[in-house]
């Protein structure tokens, strides 16, 4: 049986989406590629596929022997503008961080990006357009799903949130970027609703805005809650005994907290940034500044059916990035990749192997789903 081999190191970092994706990926992997495929995890032998989800020091050299043995993978979560306002180190630090990314990229045959706004991004740094597929992130029903009325009212219980508190949640890292100052402003000119933010400093001292952030949580108003780093079992009780996730980060590629909420079916709120365009289409409301994120929270608030409109609209979000919809395009991509090894064995023995690269729809528009 072929054998495909999944590399990642993203659980030396809690509280990251690139740990949720990753978990969420190979749960389905294992799902779609039964009886054609064995997946393993850090595995040490050979395989048709290794599929790097992370891009550690280690895995970069494995390359040079594991291409020996079949094609190679590269999962693309990030690039240097992404990462530019999460982390803070010198200038010289984040430049060879930088090139060593997009060095990291170049040496797979195959990217696979979670955003199609990155295919284009990708080719600025000289990586061809036809090695880069998007598929999206998908999160699975069995983790995070609609609760009864009981099991919201013991969650807020457990979190000592006010049973008629309207609740608007945040969840993500504790950054800059994530817009923390942008929901501690709002808050604090909302202060008849409660704000909760579930997560933490992933990257301790050195996450970007760490001084700011800490100083502004010294003082915090009332209505205001930070979880710190919850472990991902405690999350859809977190998305449930809120009434509204609102995330007004800057800059995300496709955030699994938005999946994740979607599947829990409450209305979600996000800034309004190009690049959602592609994947979030309607399921979701925009807003561009705190007046803005104010008159949409409060009109939530205060109308029901613009809430339950928006509310419907988010878990039919959630129906479009499906396991079942998601799983056929990973079955698809992983099937035309043993299918080009295949090919390239062929080649290799009469002395002329094709380059690996994989192209899987003649109208790429197809590719955005």
């Amino acid at each position: 049986m072929k054998r495909i081999n999944m590399l990642s190191k993203a659980d030396m970092v809690k509280g990251q989406g690139v740990l949720s994706a990753h978990d969420e990926q190979v749960e389905l992997a294992r799902e779609v590629m039964k009886d054609r495929a064995l997946i393993r995890e850090n595995s040490r032998e050979a395989s048709e596929i290794t599929h790097y989800h992370s891009i550690n020091p280690e895995f970069y050299l494995s390359a040079f022997w594991r291409r020996r043995q079949g094609a190679l993978v590269g999962y693309v979560h990030f690039l240097p503008e992404t990462v530019e306002n999460s982390i803070s180190l010198p200038r010289f630090a984040k430049n060879i961080f930088y090139k060593y990314m997009i060095s990291f990229y170049k040496r797979m045959d195959y990217l696979v990006t979670v955003n199609p706004v990155f295919i284009d991004k990708l080719a600025d740094y000289g990586i061809p357009s036809e090695k880069v597929t998007y598929i999206p992130n998908v999160v699975s029903e069995k983790n995070f799903y609609p609760l009864g009325k009981e099991e919201k009212r013991k969650a807020r219980e457990k979190y000592g949130i006010r049973p008629e508190a309207f609740t608007i949640l945040c969840a993500g890292q504790l950054q800059r970027r994530k817009g923390v100052f942008d929901f501690l402003d709002v808050a604090e000119k909302m202060p008849e609703c409660q704000f909760v933010w579930a997560g933490g400093f992933s990257f301790g001292k050195i996450s970007e805005g760490y001084e700011e952030i800490k100083a502004r949580m010294e003082n915090l108003p009332e209505n205001v809650k930070f979880l710190g780093l919850v472990d991902r079992e405690e999350m859809n009780q977190i998305y449930n005994m809120a009434d509204v996730m609102f995330l007004p980060s800057y800059e995300e590629l496709f955030p699994m907290t938005i999946l994740e909420a979607m599947n829990c079916g409450i209305p979600i709120l996000v800034r309004d940034l190009d690049i959602y365009q592609p994947i979030l289409f309607d399921y979701v409301l925009r807003g561009q500044d705190q007046e803005m994120f104010i008159r949409t929270l409060e009109k939530l608030k205060e109308n029901r059916q613009f809430y339950e409109k928006n509310a419907e609209l988010a878990f039919t979000g959630h129906k479009f990035y499906s396991r079942e919809h998601v799983g056929n395009m990973w079955e698809s991509f992983y099937e035309k990749i043993f299918q080009e090894e295949q090919a390239r064995k062929r080649e290799k023995n009469r002395g002329d192997a094709p380059n690996r690269r994989v192209v899987l729809w003649e109208n790429k528009k197809q590719q955005y789903i």
